[in-house]
């Protein structure tokens, strides 16, 4: 029960993809203009992330590593190539579904959409299942909370911008600037969780 509440805890807050790792920053901050955009990009962004973190589970446990033990050649080491490739899969799955059932949040996301292939965070937390010899339940959990954890923290950074659009800002700071600053700022905040799970 301990290591859940570590994982759930530590994937949503104290250890955030986002502004703990630095992973998945170019959806983040180019998707998080409007909320309504950056809440699709988290939605979709979870759908990949917990199905990748179950099928690259799937295929390192039960195709990889059984071939290397039945073969004597070393296939692990295609563990990249093969995430890689069952993460564009999931992606062109959600694009092809995003765009028949949403077509304007399919229009609002654009590049950013396929980008989720290339996402940092997406791969990231793939690898860090492997490496942390989660088993499949542990893999699925981590993958979801931190992906909910990726949706968190660009929803509330959206929100942030929206209102900075309503302010009066030094010119110097206007738009990416001032990104950068409350990405920043929150990430500080974000730090504070660090004490909670040891």
């Amino acid at each position: 029960m301990d290591k859940l509440i570590y994982i759930v805890v530590g994937s949503i807050l104290v250890n955030n993809y986002v502004l703990s790792r630095f992973l998945g920053i170019c959806p983040f901050l180019g998707v998080s203009r409007k909320v309504e955009t950056a809440f699709g990009m988290g939605v979709a962004v979870t759908f990949v992330m917990t199905l990748a973190s179950v099928a690259t589970w799937m295929a390192y446990n039960l195709a990889l590593e059984p071939l290397t033990n039945a073969l004597g050649f070393n296939f692990t080491f295609l563990y990249n190539i093969a995430f890689i490739l069952i993460i564009a899969a999931l992606v062109q799955f959600v694009e092809m579904f995003m765009k028949k059932s949403s077509p304007t949040l399919y229009r609002a996301l654009g590049v950013y959409l396929p980008l989720i292939t290339t996402n940092c965070a997406v791969l990231g937390v793939t690898v860090i299942n492997m490496n942390e010899g989660y088993g499949l339940l542990y893999a699925a959990l981590n993958g979801m909370c931190a992906a909910l954890g990726f949706t968190l923290t660009i929803v509330l950074f959206a929100g942030i911008r929206e209102r900075l659009e309503r302010n009066d800002i030094l010119p110097h700071f206007l738009g990416f600037p001032i990104a950068l600053i409350t990405a920043g700022l929150m990430s500080i905040a974000f730090f504070g969780f660090s004490g909670i799970i040891k």
